[in-house]
Formats: structure tokens, C-alpha cells, sequence
């Protein structure tokens, strides 16, 4: 990203498809030839974890910090490859077109995986691929695998609640049900298996093309996950495997009580002790995955907020700094470069800003939050972006352009945005005003959601925090990039340097 470029925010559940969801298949092909032909050099996308029901759908909640997401292994590649038939897709469930149905989805396509599974089943043996999959990806597939099986045995109960001998690891007992689920432990090693077969596929289908891809990474996990459950002495966990302190940032002008996150927060003196070991193996494992990487919530890698897990708020909570130093150091020592975009959203202390001017990474600009009363000196205004930084017209957790414009942005908001422009701008423009702003700023990098390019208003936004129901939803419809959006898209690349 040394280099002045642009791309697209778009998560791969919003990918077109006839099955309820985005996936690995032909829409996500066709996206990326879009990139190309409109000039763009970069794909954003979220984690790619697998996502869950209980944890509201959500990419930054789930069972794994490594697996990938079975719900976007593509049915047409499955059918291609002689897994499934075509009589298993002709009759499909009635999904919305613009939302997905995630308990729909999930149930439509457990069942094509399973009759894919079947039929895999007698040819295991043969599959040398397979084979080398797992023993490349075994130190965290054994674990996940199995971690998978015992929480589908017990009904998606949590690993705490799990037989204390399976809660704890012991070694008879989980060797006992390694070979009782023999089978739905294979499940699941095929499951991944088809996943990064289908996700690297398209990698090296949009690298070839000098599309870059931008993944996501969490800062933490859940306690109900993998990670977790194998690795308890590197978390802030009690004798009963349970977190003592979760995860959290203060009150501020956003919240009052602050954000209670819950996840538990890491034991930074053991992971030093360790040499990192955990981490190292994640960041590994990513940049197999992704060109760059955004890191959330990056602040917490400088110093963190951690909360008493039985308090029902952030407030009482308090910051606990991190050897970022010698982590980072460590990673270096591992890896020739760190391809690291930092998320500095919110309050950011001059600490963080030290460590992130130190190794040289960008941050993030949002110009969604440009136009408050402080507008001469704020950070987010197009005067005051440096050029090594990553600017976005906003990110799926806020509303789009025109929804802002619409249903939040007060008449001062507005007549200071004019003012700024020059001219009044109207709600079927204000998205290409600030796409303008945007791609003409000094930033090396601009990224655009997709909902912005469409001038989508608040029915295209992905997420809204600490709403627990209806987020990440939202859908790339067939048909909604026009030609005139393409032109225009094309055009503004290439006014401003970035095609």
C-alpha cells in the first residue's frame, strides 16, 4: 500500500448470489472484475471467521480466530466439482433479496454440505490435497475441529459449561471423544478445507488481476471459542476458566456508561513470557490470507481497558498498558514487514499515536465524522489528512453518507458541509461529494463502501454497535451498479491519481 490507490469496502456476505448469502462463487468473481474495470487496486473486506446465531451474526464474534466461514462456500463451485447435484439446488428455501436470513441460510446450507460430505466421503482416501491440508493447517485444526463436534454434541453449549475434564483438556477424556466423534470431527476438517480451498482460489484469481485484498482482524476473541478453550493461561481467566476482566472502552461523548464488550482480555505477561507464540501463529495464518490488515481496536495493543466481569457497565473499569514494544518487535523479528493498517477510531492518546508514527502505520480517516463544530482543526477534514493514512467515506459501523446527510447531520452539520464545498449539495449528490473528497484527499489510500457508491441511505448500513438484532444484513443486489455509477467511479480514479 506504498502506493496511491483506491478500493472498495464489501464484506463477502453481501455478494450477490441466489443463496441467501454471498459466498466464494461466481458473484464474488464478477466483483472482482468489476474492480478491475472501474480502476480500483483494493478489496476490504470483514473477518472471514465463522459466525453464529448466538453471537447475533456477527464477524468480530466467533468460534475461531483461525477457521473460516462455512456459510460462504459457494454451492456452484461444490457443483462444479461433482459434490453436489444439481437436483440438491433446484428447489431453494424463499430468501429476501436484500437481507440475509441467517437461520435460513445456516439450515439450507448445512444440508448441501452434509449431502457434499457424503459423497466426499468415499474418495477421502484419494484426495492428497486434503490430506496436506490438514497436516499444513494441523496446529490449529485438530483443536477447531474437535472444539466444533463437542459443542454440536452438547447442543451449543458453551465450552465452560462442558464436563469438567473436557472444560479442562484432560488428556483421556478429550482422546475418548476424539474418537467417539470421529466422524463430525472429519466434517468439520472438510468444511475448512473446502472454504480456504474455494477463498485462495479467489485470492489468486484477484491478485493476478493487482487487486489487493484487505482483511480484518480482531483484537480480541470470544470466550466461547476455540482459542480460548486451548490456550486459557494466555487470557485473564478464574479457576473455573471463566473471565476475571473483559474487554471494554471508558465512557466518552459516545456513551455515557462507555462499551462492555465481554470478551476476555489477554494475559500480556504470559503471552511475553511465551514469546508471543499464540499471536505469532494468527498474524502467520493471516497474511496467508490477506495483502493487508486492518487491526482493530489498536489502541488496545498500546494499553487496554479492562472491566471486572460482573460489573453491567464499562465505567468502573481501568487502563492497563501492553509491552506493544516488544510485541511488535517480536513480530518483526518473525515477518519482513507488518502490513498493518491501524484502527485509531475514538479517543486516541498520544501513546498510541507514538507507537503508530514509530512503525510507520497508517490509520484511518473517516470523513463521515469531518464536519462537527471543531471542523477547522478535526482530524477527519480533507485539509488535514497526511498522506500516510487509509481515508474512508465512513465503515460498517456507521451510517452511509446519505443516511447521515438524511437522519442525522443536524442544519449546522449541513451549512458547515456547504460551506466547506462552496455550494449546497442535494441528498441524490452528497454521496459523490464526499467519494470527491475522498479520492482527491493526499491519503495513499481511499476505500469507498459499497453502500456509499450506490448512494444507498440507512437501509444500507451493515451495523449499528451495541444494537444487538438486524445487523449484517445487508446485500449487493443484482443490477444496482449501473453503467453511469462504473463511469463515474471510473472517472473520479483516475481524476485524482489513484487508477
Amino acid at each position: 500500500m506504498n502506493r496511491r490507490g483506491s478500493g472498495i469496502l464489501l464484506h463477502i456476505s453481501s455478494l450477490p448470489s441466489p443463496y441467501g448469502i454471498g459466498d466464494l462463487g461466481p458473484g464474488a468473481y464478477r466483483f472482482a472484475d468489476f474492480l478491475v474495470e472501474t480502476r480500483q487496486c483494493l478489496w476490504q473486506i470483514l473477518p472471514l471467521n465463522p459466525t453464529s446465531t448466538s453471537h447475533g451474526n456477527s464477524p468480530y464474534s466467533s468460534f475461531s480466530a483461525f477457521a473460516g466461514n462455512p456459510l460462504f462456500i459457494s454451492p456452484d463451485v461444490m457443483l462444479t466439482e461433482d459434490l453436489i447435484s444439481a437436483s440438491d439446488i433446484e428447489e431453494l428455501p424463499s430468501f429476501p433479496d436484500n437481507k440475509v436470513d441467517y437461520e435460513t441460510v445456516t439450515a439450507h446450507k448445512n444440508r448441501l454440505l452434509r449431502r457434499a460430505f457424503e459423497r466426499y466421503i468415499a474418495k477421502i482416501g484419494e484426495d492428497y490435497e486434503f490430506e496436506r491440508f490438514c497436516i499444513e493447517n494441523k496446529e490449529w485444526l485438530d483443536d477447531y475441529a474437535l472444539f466444533m463436534a463437542l459443542k454440536n454434541h452438547f447442543n451449543g453449549a458453551a465450552w465452560s459449561d462442558w464436563p469438567a475434564d473436557l472444560r479442562d483438556r484432560c488428556d483421556d477424556a478429550t482422546r475418548e471423544w476424539s474418537e467417539r466423534l470421529q466422524d463430525s470431527i472429519l466434517f468439520e476438517m472438510f468444511l475448512q478445507y473446502l472454504f480456504f480451498k474455494q477463498w485462495n482460489s479467489l485470492k489468486n484469481y484477484c491478485n493476478d488481476r493487482n487487486i489487493k485484498i484487505i482483511g480484518d482482524l480482531p483484537i480480541y476473541v470470544c470466550h466461547d471459542s476455540c482459542d480460548v478453550w486451548t490456550n486459557p493461561c494466555i487470557f485473564k481467566l478464574n479457576g473455573e476458566k471463566r473471565p476475571e476482566y473483559v474487554s471494554g472502552v471508558p465512557p466518552d461523548y459516545f456513551s455515557d456508561t462507555g462499551q462492555l464488550w465481554g470478551t476476555p482480555v489477554y494475559a500480556w505477561d504470559v503471552l511475553k513470557e511465551d514469546g508471543y507464540r499464540w499471536w505469532i501463529k494468527r498474524i502467520e495464518h493471516n497474511m496467508k490470507q490477506f495483502d493487508t490488515m486492518r487491526l482493530d481496536h489498536f489502541r488496545g495493543f498500546v494499553a487496554y481497558w479492562e472491566v471486572p466481569a460482573h460489573e453491567k457497565t464499562a465505567m468502573n473499569g481501568r487502563w492497563v498498558e501492553a509491552p506493544v514494544y516488544d510485541f511488535l518487535n517480536t513480530l518483526l523479528r518473525h515477518f519482513p514487514s507488518l502490513p498493518f493498517i491501524a484502527e485509531d477510531l475514538g479517543v486516541i492518546t498520544p501513546d498510541v499515536r507514538e507507537v503508530m508514527s514509530f512503525y510507520e502505520f497508517p490509520g484511518m480517516k473517516l470523513l463521515i465524522f469531518a464536519f462537527g463544530e471543531d471542523m477547522p482543526t478535526n482530524p477527519y477534514i480533507p485539509h488535514n489528512i497526511t498522506k500516510n493514512s487509509v481515508i474512508y467515506t465512513g465503515t460498517h459501523d456507521n451510517n452511509t453518507i446519505t443516511g447521515w446527510f438524511n437522519d442525522e447531520a443536524s442544519q449546522e452539520d449541513k451549512q458547515r458541509l456547504f460551506k466547506y464545498m462552496g455550494h449546497i449539495a442535494t441528498e441524490d449528490e452528497i454521496h459523490w461529494e464526499f467519494i470527491r473528497y475522498a479520492m482527491m484527499s493526499v491519503a495513499d489510500t481511499a476505500i469507498l463502501p459499497m453502500q456509499d457508491i450506490l448512494g444507498l441511505g440507512k437501509e444500507g448500513r451493515m451495523n449499528t454497535p451495541s444494537v444487538s438484532n438486524g445487523n449484517w444484513g445487508w446485500r449487493l443486489m443484482p443490477g444496482q451498479i449501473t453503467p453511469f455509477i462504473k463511469k463515474r467511479l471510473i472517472e473520479m480514479t483516475e481524476i485524482y491519481g489513484r487508477a
